[in-house]
């Protein structure tokens, strides 16, 4: 990889990283607001779930963040992917095609972004 198109991964890399970062951590302040309340009770998410997914994400965006282990980070990768493809079946399921049922669709986007160039950014050359 030449050093432009490393320097254009990085910023690439770094962005989408940053992007997530910012909308999964503050999540774990408002996991008892009264917006998030009427959310899951919306969506028929069980109390439990609610927690466990809340407190998953808020870790898994963590480990996105910080210089971890390779593979505890493909692991967080594969959680917060889960957990944006569930919010899309759920929102779809429960809402239909609305505004929300994509942002979960455009959050796994900028996932799986991220997490291409890590990848092209921790590959032996």
């Amino acid at each position: 990889m030449s050093s432009s198109s490393q320097k254009t991964a990085k910023i690439i890399y770094w962005v989408t990283t940053i992007l997530l970062a910012l909308f999964i951590l503050p999540g774990i302040f408002f996991l008892n607001s009264p917006m998030a309340l009427e959310g899951v009770r919306h969506l028929g998410i069980p109390e439990w779930l609610r927690y466990e997914v809340g407190i998953g994400s808020f870790i898994g965006g963590l480990i996105i963040l910080l210089p971890v282990w390779s593979r505890l980070k493909e692991w967080a990768y594969v959680a917060l992917g889960i957990v944006y493809i569930s919010a899309f079946i759920g929102h779809l399921s429960i809402d239909g095609l609305q505004a929300v049922t994509f942002q979960a669709l455009l959050m796994l986007v900028i996932l799986l972004l991220s997490y291409c160039y890590w990848h092209k950014l921790n590959t032996p050359r």
